[in-house]
C-alpha cells in the first residue's frame, strides 16, 4: 500500500456508526481543523452524527445510509469514524455491495468498535484502512495533540505519528481486543495471515482479556499470522480476587499455546497516545 498526498482543500466527511456525538464536540473539532491546517481541510459532519435511537446515532438504516452517502461521495477523500462505542456491526450487511468506485479510492479512519468496519472493507479491498484517533478522544488529556495527528496524516500524509512497526513495511493490523474477539471467525473477518497483529483493550477484567484471547487465537488466519503485538490495558478493573498473570503474560500464554509468535509492545491504545495504524503493507512515498 503506497501513502499519497491529499490535494487542497483535503473534504473529509464524519460519520458515527456507532453512539452520537455532540455539536460542541465537532465544532471543536472543526476549530483544531481550523487553527492548525487553515484552508487545507474542511470536516463535514453528517448530520446523523447528531441523532439519537437508544444507545445508537440514529436506527441501524440511518447510521447505513449515513456511511454509503459519505463513502459514495466523489467530494470527500475519507471518511473519519466520529465515535467508538457499539453499534458498526449492525450496519445493513448490502450496504457493502453499494460502495462505488469512489468508495475504492476513500481512507477510512478509526478504531475501537469501529474495527468491524475497518475488517470488513480490508477484506472486501475497499478503500485504505487505518486506526487512529478520532474526535471524541478530545474528551482525553492530551486529545487535541491525537486529533492533529489524525489530521496531519489525513491532510499531509505525516507519517510521524505512525506506530513505528508499520515502518517496516511488514503487513499490519491494528484492533480493539473485546471487538476482535467478537469479530474473528464470522464473515467481516478478513485473512491475515502474514500480519503483525496489534491489540489493545479498555475497562476490561483480566479474566475478560484471557477469554477473548482465546477466542482470537483460535482463529486460523490468526494462526497463520506473523505475529501478535500487545498495545495499552487501559481502566483495568480489580476483580474479587487476583487473577493471577499480567496483562502481558496472558498474550504471551495464548500465543505459546496457539504457536503464533509474541513480538512486543506496541504503541496503541484507548488514550491520547494512540499512534497510527495504517492497515496492509505499508511502503514510503
Amino acid at each position: 500500500m503506497t501513502e499519497t498526498k491529499h490535494t487542497h482543500p483535503c473534504q473529509i466527511a464524519i460519520v458515527c456508526p456507532g453512539g452520537p456525538i455532540t455539536r460542541e464536540l465537532a465544532e471543536k473539532t472543526a476549530d483544531i481543523a481550523a487553527a492548525r491546517f487553515g484552508d487545507g481541510v474542511n470536516l463535514h459532519f453528517h448530520e446523523q452524527c447528531y441523532a439519537s435511537a437508544g444507545h445508537f446515532a440514529g436506527a441501524d438504516a440511518e447510521r447505513s445510509a449515513a456511511f454509503l452517502e459519505a463513502a459514495n461521495d466523489p467530494k470527500y477523500s475519507a471518511v473519519w469514524f466520529g465515535r467508538g462505542g457499539y453499534g458498526a456491526c449492525r450496519l445493513d450487511d448490502e450496504l457493502f455491495g453499494k460502495l462505488n468506485d469512489h468508495a475504492r479510492r476513500k481512507t477510512y479512519f478509526g478504531y475501537s468498535d469501529n474495527g468491524f468496519l475497518l475488517a470488513r472493507l480490508y477484506k472486501k479491498k475497499i478503500g485504505r484502512q487505518v486506526h487512529g484517533p478520532i474526535p471524541t478522544d478530545l474528551n482525553r488529556e492530551g486529545g487535541q495533540d491525537a486529533i492533529a495527528r489524525s489530521l496531519s496524516y489525513l491532510v499531509h500524509g505525516d507519517t510521524s505519528g505512525m506506530e513505528p512497526t508499520v515502518k517496516t513495511g511488514k503487513p499490519c493490523v491494528a484492533f480493539n481486543i473485546t471487538v476482535f474477539a467478537h469479530l474473528a471467525g464470522t464473515s467481516w473477518a478478513p485473512d491475515l495471515t502474514g500480519h503483525i497483529v496489534m491489540l489493545e483493550d479498555v475497562g476490561e477484567y483480566l479474566y475478560a482479556t484471557d477469554r477473548a484471547m482465546f477466542s482470537i487465537m483460535d482463529d486460523r488466519s490468526i494462526q497463520n499470522a506473523a505475529g501478535i503485538m500487545l498495545g495499552r490495558l487501559s481502566d483495568v478493573p480489580e476483580n474479587d480476587r487476583p487473577f493471577g498473570a499480567s496483562e502481558e503474560e496472558i498474550v504471551q500464554y495464548w500465543c505459546e499455546r496457539a504457536g503464533v509468535p509474541y513480538l512486543g509492545r506496541a504503541d496503541i491504545g484507548h488514550d491520547a497516545q494512540n499512534k497510527i495504524v495504517p492497515f496492509g503493507a505499508f511502503v514510503s512515498a
